[in-house]
């Protein structure tokens, strides 16, 4: 069980916590289906976003869902493989994003303002950057369950949904390395060109992500173990973010490729563990579509966005807080004094 008092040690005691995930609310479930034909529209007209009511009543724990306060958390985290030339930007752009999301300057501080959600920022010993993976795993057993426990601090009690953000140059190398440990196929199917890299850097990075997995292939014995060898330390937050929010029964809204990447490990561990999960939007990476489908979900929207930050799944959560707020404001047919179905 997660005690936030006292945060996991090791990869092994994170497992322990994986095997003792919550389940939805299964009769906060069933109100929200038995309230949803009194409302005043034919039954089914409101397409996903009932589904969505159910699933957040489902996760939070209430038969009446609430998109009162979401919240993005932007995780930092700093990646050695960026000196195999896998990035279009130095790694001092870290640094510099994290002083712009806290002076304001970013787009997700627009977007969030402008969906009414809260924005934090998480550094994740960003000054440090992790092992460069194309030559040792970027993290031991320690390190990596130290940035999961640091990851599992950003959650807390009262929140209504949790959408998990990075900013880490390098991080999309780290994304397609662990997607390619985890469901195979060619490296080139889940390498992209991330912030905007030429042909020859995709074909340098591509190579990169590829010989890595062979490289670290048997260390790799399950999901936290790819995380381990291949991730960032932001990568982990979001993982354990991921986490932490099951057992606070906050619902989560992933973002793009390196949230879902992030995801992605704890589901190889346990095929329910993201049942508390939507994602937000389809990233342009391409290797986001074919993770998406990997993990079974189907995204809000598709915008055509490959910035990170959580930006995508923030412009959706306004979806949410609609599906939210019909439910619970509609009025029913006895109270409209309108003739319902016979």
């Amino acid at each position: 069980m997660f005690n936030p008092k006292h945060p996991p040690q090791n990869l092994d005691e994170i497992r322990a916590m994986l095997a003792e995930l919550p389940a939805a609310d299964r009769e906060a479930q069933e109100a929200v289906l038995q309230r949803e034909p009194t409302l005043t529209k034919p039954a089914g007209s409101l397409g996903r976003l009932e589904d969505f009511s159910v699933w957040l009543a489902g996760w939070q724990g209430t038969s009446r869902p609430n998109m009162s306060r979401p919240r993005v958390t932007v995780f930092a985290g700093s990646h050695g493989v960026v000196a195999q030339g896998v990035s279009a930007f130095p790694a001092t752009v870290n640094q510099q994003m994290v002083e712009n999301f806290i002076n304001g300057g970013a787009a997700i501080n627009q977007i969030c303002k402008s969906v009414d959600a809260e924005l934090r920022v998480m550094e994740v010993a960003l000054e440090i950057p992790t092992n460069d993976f194309a030559q040792e795993p970027a993290m031991d057993d320690e390190g990596c369950a130290e940035a999961m426990a640091f990851g599992m601090s950003a959650i807390e009690k009262g929140l209504d949904l949790f959408v998990p953000g990075e900013m880490g140059i390098g991080n999309t190398t780290s994304a397609a390395a662990i997607s390619h440990a985890l469901y195979g196929d060619d490296a080139a199917d889940w390498t992209g060109r991330g912030t905007g890299i030429d042909d020859e850097t995709l074909i340098r990075k591509t190579r990169v992500v590829g010989d890595a997995i062979i490289l670290h292939k048997n260390q790799m014995h399950d999901g936290l173990d790819v995380l381990r060898c291949v991730g960032g330390r932001e990568i982990a937050a979001m993982a354990g973010a991921i986490i932490a929010a099951r057992f606070a029964r906050v619902p989560v809204l992933l973002d793009g490729y390196v949230s879902c990447a992030a995801a992605a490990v704890l589901a190889a561990i346990r095929t329910d563990a993201l049942d508390h999960c939507l994602v937000g939007h389809v990233s342009a990476e391409p290797g986001h579509s074919r993770l998406i489908e990997k993990l079974g979900k189907d995204a809000l929207i598709n915008f055509g966005m490959r910035l990170g930050e959580g930006s995508g799944a923030a412009l959706a959560i306004p979806l949410l807080r609609a599906a939210a707020e019909c439910h619970n404001n509609m009025a029913t047919f006895d109270k409209a004094g309108i003739d319902g179905k016979d």
